[in-house]
């Protein structure tokens, strides 16, 4: 007996092979997609790689900048010469479609006339300066970063669940109905040998008692035959 509950009759057959096409061509359009999605990730993770690393190097060099900082001026000034900003940002975010998976793209903006530092010079060191050029430098990469992580994320979670998806019908949904369609068949085959049968076991029937007929005719036809008189 199949898994599948099904009823032996040839409506339930045809309706199972559409839907075995169906899951077939379904199974390689999403182990197809599985494959372009792994290609896309590995990619990412690559870029991600790469980004972590300059984004590492670029917040010890910002580290050690702010650290000399600390070393030649007060906390108070230090403090005090970053605490008011000087420029105006935003930040937008679109998405972009990657194999049916929407990930986000972030854009920053910097207002117009921001420029130069927060701070006067006349009070202030110069490795703040190189600390605060190297956090500036490494924004970007730090924003595109979060970018690239999340983008691997979300891919991540839609591979798994492509994975999942196509192994329940490779191992679950197709074998079933192909089990399904072979007992159906089995079946469909039985009844029609069962059928052959009667209908040979009837025609057997009718005919010796088609004969049976033919003998009693002929039976009755000599028993009422009346042999003409001699001459």
């Amino acid at each position: 007996m199949p898994a599948l509950n099904v009823n032996p009759t040839r409506m339930e057959l045809t309706r199972l092979k559409t839907r075995l096409r169906t899951a077939t061509r379904g199974h390689k359009l999403l182990k197809d997609k599985r494959d372009e999605l792994m290609k896309q990730f590995l990619d990412v993770v690559r870029e991600n790689r790469e980004l972590r690393k300059k984004v590492e190097e670029g917040l010890e060099r910002a580290n050690a900048g702010f650290a000399a900082a600390g070393a030649v001026m007060s906390p108070q000034m230090l403090e005090q010469a970053l605490m008011y900003p000087k420029a105006s940002v935003s930040l937008d975010m679109t998405f972009q479609n990657i194999m049916s998976v929407d990930v986000p793209a972030y854009h920053f903006h910097t207002a117009a006339g921001a420029v130069g530092a927060p701070y006067g010079f006349a009070q202030t060191s110069g490795e703040l300066d190189d600390a605060v050029d190297a956090l500036s430098e490494v924004f970007q990469d730090m924003l595109k970063l979060a970018q690239v992580e999340k983008t691997s994320q979300l891919l991540a979670q839609e591979i798994e669940k492509t994975r999942r998806r196509v192994n329940a019908l490779e191992y679950v949904k197709i074998p079933q109905m192909q089990e399904a369609i072979k007992y159906i068949t089995m079946k469909l085959d039985e009844n029609e040998r069962a059928s052959t049968i009667r209908l040979m076991k009837v025609k057997d029937m009718l005919l010796k008692e088609a004969i049976e007929d033919r003998r009693a005719a002929d039976q009755a036809a000599v028993e009422t035959f009346t042999p003409p008189a001699e001459a």
